[in-house]
């Protein structure tokens, strides 16, 4: 089921995600809506708290956009309970952007380096490894449980040039190809 992805402004994009259990209501169905939504919208990766869900679960698939014949140096995986346990290498930037926050995009930096634990969609405990733009992509989704935006990320003057933009999208006033809720 596709669900409308929450806009800037929502406060639920601003909490801290609470862990889950394995008998979370009906799990399996909120990732594959997650999936779905996530794929409808062009997206990358999906966070709980972009559809209201104020819990600690994301989904990333990197695979979609690897060159081809590299599809295999991406991912596709669930993250259920994530903790960073390390994040570090060389900070370097590219630009970001984000289903919650359509039509703006900066660039964030972020370290190149990361080691996360969570559970997988089994609810195995997973420990793992994760470079260049498999790691952006979960710090991405990561701050999202955390109740962090990229653009909070953003210099100074880039923050300043796109607030006439986010007050748009506080209100409603964006167009989009997928379906958002507004606070």
């Amino acid at each position: 089921m596709i669900l409308p992805i929450y806009a800037y402004g929502h406060p639920v994009l601003k909490k801290m995600g609470n862990d889950i259990e394995n008998t979370y209501p009906e799990l399996d169905l909120l990732i594959e809506s997650m999936w779905e939504t996530m794929y409808h919208a062009k997206g990358v990766g999906l966070a709980a708290p972009q559809i209201g869900l104020a819990i600690r679960l994301f989904v990333v698939d990197t695979v979609q956009i690897q060159e081809e014949g590299e599809e295999e140096k991406g991912i596709k995986k669930v993250f259920i309970n994530a903790r960073m346990l390390d994040e570090n290498g060389e900070p370097w930037a590219y630009e970001e952007g984000c289903l919650s926050i359509p039509n703006i995009v900066g660039d964030v930096e972020r370290k190149s380096v990361i080691k996360i634990s969570y559970y997988n969609e089994k609810f195995e405990l997973v420990e793992e490894r994760y470079d260049g733009m498999n790691a952006r992509v979960i710090q991405h989704e990561y701050d999202h449980i955390e109740g962090r935006l990229f653009i909070e990320k953003l210099n100074p003057l880039k923050k300043k040039l796109i607030q006439r933009k986010l007050e748009n999208i506080r209100r409603g006033n964006t167009s989009v190809s997928y379906r958002m809720k507004f606070a």
